[in-house]
């Protein structure tokens, strides 16, 4: 049985115990929120590590703040919103006509190479939409993952300088 509050906790502590530059930690967090709600789950560690060079982002909170919004219970959301954004954007390219097909086909239990075979007619069209969506889904969340946290890492931080001082003094 999942226990959001248990899990909620978890996800707190490993963020707690973080070390690192706040801002470093916290453009981590904005880098795994934004790529966690973009449909590329195959590549979100991938993109994670590469992306995290030029940004001179935390690969650890970067990849904790993916797994936190990416998750079984959020996948199906984050396409259908990908694609309703994207399909604001691009009308017409990537109908639900052809994403109820892929849903019938997953629904059946098809096998993993018959999906991807079915995936890959879709073609590069559907997959701009998706990641046209996705990544105007993305962006507000992690604006918003990198000010929350970035507040989050520096309150932590004072707290750690206090406990050192207060130790050094005794």
């Amino acid at each position: 049985m999942i226990k959001p509050h248990r899990t909620a906790r978890f996800y707190f502590l490993k963020f707690k115990r973080l070390r690192g530059d706040s801002a470093s930690l916290a453009r981590g967090v904005a880098l795994g929120v934004f790529i966690g709600i973009t449909p590329t789950i195959p590549m979100h560690t991938v993109s994670i590590l590469l992306l995290s060079f030029p940004f001179r982002a935390s690969k650890i909170s970067a990849l904790l703040a993916s797994v936190m919004v990416s998750n079984p219970l959020t996948f199906f959301p984050t396409y259908y919103f990908s694609w309703l954004i994207g399909d604001r954007f691009l009308p017409g390219i990537l109908t639900w006509e052809k994403i109820d097909s892929i849903m019938i086909l997953i629904d059946t239990k098809a096998g993993f190479t018959i999906i991807i075979t079915e995936l890959s007619k879709l073609g590069i069209d559907a997959l701009t939409v998706l990641l046209l969506g996705g990544g105007v889904l993305a962006t507000p969340f992690a604006i918003v993952g990198y000010f929350l946290s970035l507040k989050f890492f520096k309150v932590i931080e004072e707290k750690r300088i206090k406990r050192r001082a207060l130790k050094e003094s005794e």
